[in-house]
């Protein structure tokens, strides 16, 4: 009753003839109408998610239709009106004089969906208004897309309908046009299938302009969003409002799906030859020729001419084409079998669904084509049709409809499905969005869909109406398809779909809209930030990517190297004002949009100019440009059931005509593939371990419950079972497998078995390829894919790399993708698409294609020339699209992580045959390099880029690491790359020719001091080693030669080196083929010395060399470009002092990777040096650190304690009552006054507690953007956000002031505001401020106000007692003019008193910075300020944003650079602790011998004073009975020599002993010490009266009375006296 009842209220919100139409047309309101209604009605933005079917589109429409009504004023006496004319066009207006409902679909096909069905509730309603005798609303509505013609688009303009349905695009267009005009009365925005949009840069476009679109209104207009699949719902709520609070409307509907997969063949891996055989994937037998398409194809037509509709879903549009071919070809075989007559169709229409035009023979499918079916399908090609008048015809079975069919026969088919003129349509995502088919029987997914969210979006096609059940049955290719078929079926059932994330901040897009922004009128910078800033997509957009992208856009770089880069926009810094130059409408508008330009040839028929109408003739479908190139005048191909005869080919175009009955070809089209978000991954890893650990039985019946039929359960547990046997262990979500096997060519192939899907392969892979050419020399083919990584290595006499080559450290993975992407192919056909998008690579033309190897070329050359600037914001756009949206690098990292802790477990098999899992992976590794040697030259050749070094590197500064890196470190290094080393050296004569290779000219004596002597030689090393080298040059595999005065012997490879770079004659005799001049003599041996030694001078490598020091310095500062070689001070003092001081540089440099081992090195020395001290230590560390028992005195004793303790929270009760009386021995309130009021201290909230209180900060002003947390203002009411208004544009006022001009400000829901508005009482002022405050937006220029907050209600801690305000009385004559009651008749409003908490100024905070890393660096050093050692526990007591994961890395380079050391300093607290090493000097000495021979030290504090370790730093200790302590505020704690002793919970009554003083609670244990137990009583008594606490109960320690143990007794003597019910104190 009670929903019945919702139903009734809301319904009772629309007018009597909308009402009364709904109730004739539906029984009732589904429950997603009703909460949506209830929230659009109330004028607050919705999100509506329910399943397909259950009226969503009708429910954001109605209301908006309703308005209509509500307004009209038209009254009709027609009993039917609407059913004797059309509905009204767009020609056809109220006279509002503007569109005011805007519908916005991601589809063209959609929105005409929509208007379609928009018909019956516009007639319905007129029709009732007529019948009740009320105004007939007279509602236009208008379609606009990019299919609408310009006379059209041309109407909506001058006559703007009412209603205007619209795509993403044309409204962009729109914007950016006069036709904006038509927009400024919109009141409500429909945006449907949002999912479809929101995760995507063409979501992040839409989001601005609907932020212009509200710069355009007086009123931002209300947003509403339709969709059936969508998670995370809270981030689709985020996109669509933006920053404006939206309402997620999503009821528990429960939708039946009735859902099958199945499989037509008992086993897959023994297939029958059989005809036909579509696809020679994994799924295929082993035998020549074996397929399941045959058996797949055949069941399908079963299913089809079972039901009287069916939609086929495929996952490409090639297989879309292939499979209607097929299906049609096995029906008309049927239809021919069944009848020797001819079977004509009831109508005359093609086969592309189209009338047939006069002479036109009519296409008719037939089965005589003269060649087999299997033979067809095995070339590629497929059977189409016949004209009519060829005996046998048939009408066909089923039609594509893809997106590269025209719009005209995609419309016929849509038709002809719902009519029933068609039985089945071949698919692809064309037809998975909202657009209702019609009574659509039964939907079939052939391949596993590419998510569930498409599963249930495909599969709700079916039953698309309110209660109907939704039918699907699911058809995979092969085992591996099969499992992941299982697992989406499975998660369809619970409604498990993948979480969407919205793009963060695309410059490429940011640059679009920003001129179109400018185009047509003048653009204030900071008023264009905040539009932009105000969606979601750009909620973090730091101000200096929005300048970067804004002096792209002005011209910053050099347009005489690129035509595109000349300045777009007139950027007046003075102003703050942006202008578009001439021609940048023209530019926004041609080419805006965010869907790539794949370059595709339209193909139009031949000859059709004339009878279509349409410019350049009628369009059916368009190809993709590298399937043009390859086919020639005459070629046959299939479009849409059909063949067509290619007739001439042209520089945009395709011209055909019919070529029925031929077998054609089926065109391709290059598509990217996002692959398997890592939860699905996941969630395969656990249904496959799932699957393996259960018995046979067990399993059959879960999958028997999914949906599975008998074949499909046992093929999946018999492939589960052949990879058990294979490789002993099934890959899963907590076991990755590496197995290795040689192929055919005695190639190893080395593949990693991983569930997580591609955006963590791809990767993984490329990091995988760069070690792998890294370590072995090997370019070796690298291969990623959902279901692992393929790698192919060379044949090798070593043992073959296994799973160490996918073993990366999670915090090196990052740097090493970013350095390696940019030389991807991925890099540069993204760059080519960031580039088009930011309008870089303009088109010349509307509607003319740009050949798509001409854009790859002009991409190359803008890349050449932005590669020189690293700061260039589309190259910046491009790596992070890359890295966050195509890759999942934070899914990788965890994944390394959990594989580095074990927590993944890796296991390696080599195999003497492919597993079968491996065979899935091997035939989409042979498809991926097949045709890889064709594809474009300047997306394989994507050149290095030089990345603006991270603002991290800036903040940090010059490295320094002379005082990280250790002396012995650098001398071991050094000698182990000289090979004088031990355990370095080499044997014999290979092993000198090796010492010549590596490390170049060498004297006898230095060869000799690094071989080892040989068993059996009884020679001197002297002596071998000469021996050695004269054995080589003998050979010809040495030279001896004079270098510097000194015999030397080289290598003979380095003798084009010697001779071109240092003069060196050359013996006669020397091979010509090693005489050949090299490119860079001189920077070889300047590399290869860099390469074979510690930190040096250039004054070493000359003297080395023989060269000048100008000369070797050149060269190494090429090589430093070239990041091979680093630059710095790298040598510590002791070993600067043993150098000699004449010819030194003071730079230093050293190779890259030698530096990374020496700086690796010695941080582990480092740590090693370093034994931790126990956790009491660190306890009495802490405190002491923060400076309490220091002495600190006056203001500058303040002042100290506001820098250390800046940012963090604590409770304002305690401030005064114990944080600042501990460390500032004579601290005063009006000391914080001063500093307050001088402007060098600011105090913020941060969240309201019990009573009055709250948690408080203080920061110091210099450091307060840093400090300050970034507010949340979208919760404000509505005086709160006008006061907020108030402060953020000037000053300080008093609470009187405010009040004033708060009266004169508009609401925020747009009610005015003026001299006649009532002032607020300064009651609801303050009201108002203080919640400003605790969200850190204002404070107050003292703590006055605070203080008078925290005395007048109940806190944690007792606020000291403020005397009350006294002051002169204010007598006679003024007092009564002020009063009002003087003769004069005139009411005076003078200044009324504010509450004394209302004492004081209020100011806005300064805005914190937003930049992450820039905040994240100053987390750390507040840190390292706080508590000398950072830890994780501390991190998680201050919750600072992105955890200690985030900070890890900042503190990771803070080390790196020389600033901080990681080490285990404090024992159980983990390895990942932070320090310097004065720090950890000054922790060291507070260790204490345990002679036992000291008085027990007591330190009282706040359980939430910083200083507290436990609870944070270190967990609380196990108490005796009782409660678990914790950091609540008004608890307190007494630390004995750092350990816990005491707690004492807020209000005191029970109290919590620990260690010796839990013991003392037990009578049977010895007593405590009675020096701690007085200790710890005096302590507590002197804390209580330093907190001005007036009085404290303790009735029971430990669960047990108090009175009675000895605490008691010490309590006693220091201050308590005893109670009937326990102890009390009081002052």
């Amino acid at each position: 009753m009670a929903k019945n009842a919702d139903a009734t209220h809301v319904l009772e919100r629309f007018t009597p003839a909308t009402r009364a139409w709904f109730e004739g047309a539906f029984a009732a309101p589904t429950p997603a109408q009703i909460g949506a209604w209830d929230a659009i009605s109330t004028q607050r933005h919705a999100l509506v998610v329910a399943p397909t079917g259950s009226g969503k589109t009708l429910s954001a429409f109605l209301w908006a239709l309703d308005s209509f009504a509500r307004t009209a004023t038209d009254i009709m006496d027609s009993a039917l009106p609407g059913l004797q004319e059309p509905l009204p066009a767009a020609s056809k207006t109220t006279g509002s004089g503007g569109t005011r409902v805007l519908y916005i679909s991601p589809l063209k096909a959609l929105g005409v969906d929509v208007e379609r069905n928009l018909r019956a509730p516009l007639v319905g309603i007129k029709a009732t208004a007529a019948h009740l005798g009320l105004a007939v609303p007279q509602v236009s509505v208008g379609v606009r897309s990019g299919d609408t013609p310009a006379n059209e688009r041309r109407k909506l303009v001058t006559h703007p309908p009412d209603i205007l349905i619209t795509t993403p695009e044309s409204l962009y267009l729109m914007l950016t046009s006069k036709a904006r005009e038509s927009l400024t009365q919109v009141h409500t925005v429909i945006l449907d299938e949002v999912h479809a949009v929101a995760g995507t840069k063409r979501g992040a476009h839409l989001a601005l302009s609907l932020e212009r679109l509200d710069d355009l209104l007086a009123t931002p207009a209300q947003r509403i969003g339709l969709s059936a699949t969508v998670e995370p719902r809270e981030e689709v709520a985020r996109f669509l409002g933006g920053t404006a609070p939206v309402s997620i409307v999503a009821p528990p509907i429960t939708k039946t799906w009735d859902l099958s997969v199945r499989v037509p063949v008992e086993d897959m891996t023994d297939l029958p030859a059989a005809a036909a055989a579509h696809d020679l994937g994994p799924g295929s037998g082993l035998a020549p020729q074996a397929s399941i398409w045959p058996h797949v194809e055949e069941q399908i037509v079963d299913l089809i001419e079972a039901n009287r509709s069916t939609i086929v879903f495929a996952n490409s549009r090639r297989l879309a084409e292939r499979l209607t071919g097929r299906l049609n070809e096995i029906h008309e075989t049927r239809v021919a079998a069944a009848s020797t007559e001819p079977v004509l169709g009831p109508n005359d229409i093609d086969s592309m669904g189209a009338e047939p035009s006069a002479g036109t023979p009519v296409a008719r499918v037939q089965p005589g084509t003269g060649m087999p079916a299997a033979m067809m399908a095995q070339a590629g090609m497929s059977a189409t049709s016949l004209p009519a008048d060829q005996p046998g015809a048939v009408i066909p079975l089923a039609r594509a409809h893809h997106g590269s069919v025209s719009k005209e026969t995609r419309a016929t088919i849509e038709d002809d499905l719902k009519t029933g003129v068609l039985r089945a349509v071949v698919a692809t995502s064309s037809l998975e969005l909202g657009i209702d088919m019609g009574l659509v029987d039964l939907v079939i997914q052939v391949e596993s869909p590419p998510s569930v969210a498409s599963g249930l979006q495909r599969v709700g096609r079916a039953g698309h109406q309110v209660g109907e059940t939704s039918t699907g049955t699911f058809f995979p290719k092969h085992r591996a398809d099969l499992l992941a078929t299982a697992l989406t079926v499975s998660r369809m059932r619970e409604g498990k779909i993948e979480k969407l994330h919205i793009p963060a901040n695309p410059l490429d897009v940011l640059a679009q809209q920003t001129l179109a922004a400018c185009a047509l009128e003048d653009l204030g910078v900071e008023a264009w930030f905040e539009t932009v800033r105000r969606s979601a997509p750009y909620a973090s957009l730091p101000r200096a990517a929005f300048t970067a992208t804004l002096e792209m856009l002005a011209g910053k770089y050099p347009s005489d190297e690129f035509a595109q880069l000349r300045p777009r926009i007139v950027w007046d810094r003075d102003t703050g004002v942006l202008t578009g130059r001439p021609g940048a409408q023209r530019l926004a508008v041609i080419s805006g949009g965010t869907i790539p330009d794949r370059g595709l040839f339209g193909v139009y028929l031949i000859g059709s100019e004339e009878s279509s109408g349409a410019k350049g003739g009628r369009r059916v479908g368009e190809l993709d440009e590298e399937m043009v190139y390859e086919s020639r005048v005459g070629d046959v191909f299939a479009l849409g059931a059909t063949s067509w005869k290619i007739e001439d080919i042209t520089h945009d175009r395709v011209l055909v005509s019919p070529a029925f009955g031929q077998p054609g070809k089926l065109p391709f089209w290059k598509g990217d593939s996002q692959g398997r978000p890592v939860e699905l991954g996941a969630a395969l890893g656990a249904f496959t371990a799932s699957l393996v650990q259960s018995g046979q039985s067990a399993a059959r019946k879960e999958l028997a419950s999914i949906g599975l039929d008998d074949f499909a359960a046992g093929n999946l547990l018999n492939y589960l079972s052949a990879q058990a046997e294979a490789t002993s262990v099934v890959p899963s979500d907590k076991t990755l497998v590496v197995e290795r096997f040689v192929d055919e060519l005695g190639d190893w192939r080395v593949i990693l078995h991983s569930p997580f899907g591609l955006p963590v392969h791809a990767p993984w892979a490329l990091a995988v390829g760069a070690r792998l050419h890294e370590r072995y020399g090997l370019d070796g083919s690298s291969m990623a894919a959902d279901d692992g990584i393929v790698l192919r290595v060379p044949a090798m006499d070593d043992e073959p790399p296994g799973a160490e080559l996918f073993a990366f450290e999670p915090e090196e993975i990052e740097d090493l993708i970013t350095a390696q992407v940019g030389n991807s192919a991925l890099f540069a056909a993204r760059f080519r698409e960031c580039a088009a998008r930011a309008l870089l690579l303009p088109r010349t033309s509307p509607g003319k294609r740009t050949p798509l190897w001409q854009q790859r070329q002009r991409s190359a050359q803008l890349l050449d020339v932005a590669r020189k600037y690293p700061d260039f914001p589309i190259i910046l756009e491009t790596v992070r699209e890359c890295l966050n949206d195509v890759y999942d690098l934070p899914s990788l990292k965890s994944l390394l992580g959990q594989v580095a802790s074990r927590g993944i477990a890796v296991r390696e098999v080599q195999t003497r045959l492919p597993s079968p899992f491996a065979q899935s992976l091997l035939f989409g590794y042979v498809a991926q390099f097949l045709y890889e040697g064709d594809s474009p030259l300047a997306e394989r050749r994507a050149a290095a880029l030089s990345l603006d070094p991270a603002l991290l590197n800036e903040l940090l500064g010059r490295t320094e690491l002379r005082e990280l890196l250790d002396a012995g470190v650098i001398a071991r290094t050094q000698d182990e790359l000289q090979r004088v080393a031990e355990n370095r050296k080499l044997t014999g004569l290979e092993g000198t020719a090796d010492l010549l290779r590596l490390l170049g000219p060498l004297e006898q004596h230095e060869v000799a001091a690094r071989l080892n002597p040989e068993a059996d030689s009884p020679t001197d090393l002297l002596t071998a080693a000469g021996t050695y080298l004269e054995a080589l040059v003998r050979s010809n595999r040495a030279l001896a030669v004079r270098l510097g005065g000194r015999h030397v012997y080289a290598a003979i490879e380095d003798a084009p080196r010697l001779r071109d770079g240092l003069g060196v004659p050359l013996p006669h005799g020397v091979p010509l083929a090693f005489i050949e001049p090299v490119a860079d003599p001189v920077g070889d041996l300047v590399s290869r010395y860099a390469r074979t030694h510690g930190p040096f001078t250039a004054h070493d490598v000359a003297v080395a060399l023989g060269l000048g020091v100008a000369v070797t310095t050149s060269v190494l500062e090429r090589l430093v470009a070239d990041t091979r070689v680093m630059v710095g001070a790298f040598r510590p003092a002791e070993m600067l002092d043993q150098a000699p001081a004449l010819g030194i540089s003071a730079t230093e440099y050293c190779d890259a990777a030698v530096l990374r081992m020496i700086r690796s090195r010695s941080l582990a020395a480092l740590r090693a040096e370093v034994e931790p001290v126990d956790q009491d230590t660190f306890a009495r560390f802490l405190p002491s650190w923060q400076g309490i028992g220091a002495g600190l005195r006056g203001l500058d004793g303040v002042m100290a304690v506001v820098e250390q303790l800046a940012g963090v929270p604590v409770p304002g009760s305690a401030l005064e009552s114990h944080i600042l009386p501990a460390r500032v021995r004579d601290y005063q309130p009006w000391m914080l006054d001063e500093l307050m009021s001088a402007g060098e201290v600011l105090i913020s909230g941060a969240g309201a507690l019990a009573g009055n209180d709250g948690w408080v900060a203080l920061h110091t002003f210099e450091n307060a953007p840093l400090s300050l947390p970034l507010p949340d203002t979208s919760t404000f009411s509505a005086l709160a956000s006008k006061l907020l208004g108030v402060l953020g544009s000037s000053g300080a006022y008093f609470v009187p002031q405010l009040a004033q001009l708060s009266a004169r400000l508009p609401d925020p829901d747009g009610s005015p505001g003026g001299h006649d508005t009532a002032e607020p009482s300064s009651a609801l002022v303050l009201e108002a401020l203080w919640e400003l405050f605790w969200a850190s937006a204002a404070s107050p220029d003292t703590l006055g106000p605070l203080r008078q907050l925290l005395s007048g209600g109940k806190n944690a801690h007792r606020a000291p007692a403020q005397a009350p305000r006294a002051r002169t009385a204010r007598l006679g004559r003024m007092a009564m003019l002020r009063a009002g009651r003087q003769d004069s008749g005139v009411e005076l409003s003078g200044r009324r008193p504010a509450p004394e908490s209302a004492s004081g100024r209020w100011a806005a905070l300064p805005a914190p910075l937003a930049d992450p890393t820039i905040r994240a660096h100053a987390a750390a050093e507040f840190l390292l300020e706080r508590y000398g050692v950072i830890t994780r526990g501390s991190v998680a007591a201050e919750s600072v944003p992105g955890g200690f994961g985030q900070l890890y890395r900042v503190l990771g380079r803070l080390e790196e650079a020389g600033h901080t050391r990681r080490g285990y300093f404090v024992e159980r607290l983990g390895a990942a602790q932070f320090s310097t090493s004065a720090t950890i000097d000054r922790l060291r000495s507070l260790v204490r011998q345990d002679d036992g021979g000291h008085l027990p030290m007591a330190l009282g504090l706040a359980a939430t004073d910083p200083a507290n370790p436990y609870g944070a730093a270190l967990s609380w200790p196990e108490a005796a009975g009782g409660h678990r302590p914790g950091r609540k505020a008004g608890a307190l704690v007494v630390l004995v020599d750092g350990a816990l002793a005491l707690y004492v919970e807020r209000g005191g009554k029970t109290v919590l002993g620990f260690n010796s003083l839990s013991a003392s609670t037990d009578v049977e244990s010895a007593p405590a010490d009675p020096a701690l137990l007085d200790a710890i009583a005096t302590e507590l008594v002197a804390v209580l009266r330093r907190g001005s606490i007036g009085k404290l109960g303790i009735e029971k320690i430990n669960g047990q009375p108090i009175i009675d143990s000895p605490l008691g007794s010490a309590l006693r003597h220091a201050g308590f006296y005893s109670t009937p019910s326990g102890l009390r104190f009081r002052a």
